[in-house]
């Protein structure tokens, strides 16, 4: 009789044991997870400096000029948030670390918290969205392409049987496959690391055009040797809004993200930027762009959001 009691008894334990057990298990799981998709800014704080992502030679919108300095558009407004961390954290002399990302690592930089914000010319969907966070827009673009002069292409039917590059894991190589496959126009597609090298690969003589964001050809355009040789055209194939990339989930650090931004927007000092990166002389070349502020882009300055195009 007493070892029946004694053997009930240390089930009961045992089973309270199991219980407590598994309960701690699932709080260290569940901890693991908040701290995966929510302490952005409590790791900022505790390890005292922020990783921002940037592109190397994303034009006008992030890349390392002739002096080795990043700079550009995005990365302007980059910094604008950055202070704003700063002041929030309540650290004025919080470190900024530049860590440069590729169009191939810059989602998985961002979603295993090697970058902190990624801010270049990243285009925000439906997609992506379910990998990482957006900030509000910063930017919108139409889809179209670079090509000489005197090609003969001036629109996107003209590109069949011809030779097209465009750069790798955008939504512009998305958009000429799905092109090619369901209008049957038998181009040969050839895929570059950024959107530099598919400039070299145009100016070069591999393909007969570049397709890409517009603002992203103007840009390759201030550094091309011969500027007066090349011209953007065709109809845009689709509009995309551009926005900063954070850690999915994680709702505190995109809402002071998105109130940095929006500071910024409807203060006016965003057209100011942009003025200084669009309608300015870029270096290293000196080329101005000469892409006025569309209505669109004005519209958002007045009314900040988050809302993509696909």
């Amino acid at each position: 009789m007493y070892r029946h009691i004694f053997r009930l008894a240390f089930a009961r334990s045992g089973l309270r044991l199991v219980c407590v057990l598994a309960c701690m298990a699932g709080a260290s799981t569940t901890a693991v997870a908040q701290t995966s998709t929510a302490d952005t800014l409590q790791r900022i704080k505790a390890h005292g400096y922020i990783n921002l992502g940037h592109r190397e030679s994303s034009v006008p919108f992030s890349f390392v000029d002739d002096k080795g300095q990043v700079v550009g558009y995005s990365h302007e407004l980059a910094l604008k948030v950055v202070d704003a961390i700063r002041q929030h954290l309540g650290d004025p002399l919080l470190v900024l670390r530049l860590v440069p990302v590729s169009p191939e690592n810059r989602i998985a930089s961002v979603s295993s918290g090697e970058v902190d914000l990624e801010c270049g010319s990243t285009t925000h969907n439906s997609a992506r969205a379910r990998q990482v966070g957006f900030s509000n827009t910063i930017f919108v673009i139409g889809t179209r392409m670079l090509t000489a002069r005197d090609s003969g292409i001036h629109d996107f039917p003209d590109l069949a049987g011809k030779r097209v590059v465009t750069t790798v894991a955008t939504t512009s190589e998305y958009l000429l496959r799905r092109m090619n496959r369901e209008q049957h126009m038998n181009m040969e597609i050839i895929t570059a690391p950024d959107y530099a090298e598919s400039f070299v690969v145009l100016e070069n003589g591999g393909a007969e055009a570049f397709m890409m964001d517009d603002a992203l050809l103007y840009g390759e355009l201030a550094k091309a040797h011969e500027p007066a040789k090349w011209v953007v055209t065709g109809t845009p194939q689709s509009f995309e809004a551009y926005g900063c990339m954070m850690k999915r989930g994680d709702a505190a650090f995109k809402r002071l993200v998105d109130s940095a931004l929006a500071q910024v927007m409807t203060s006016g000092e965003a057209e100011r930027i942009y003025r200084k990166w669009f309608m300015s002389p870029l270096p290293p070349n000196g080329l101005n762009l000469n892409y006025p502020l569309s209505d669109t882009l004005k519209a958002l300055f007045q009314a900040p959001n988050d809302h993509p195009y696909q």
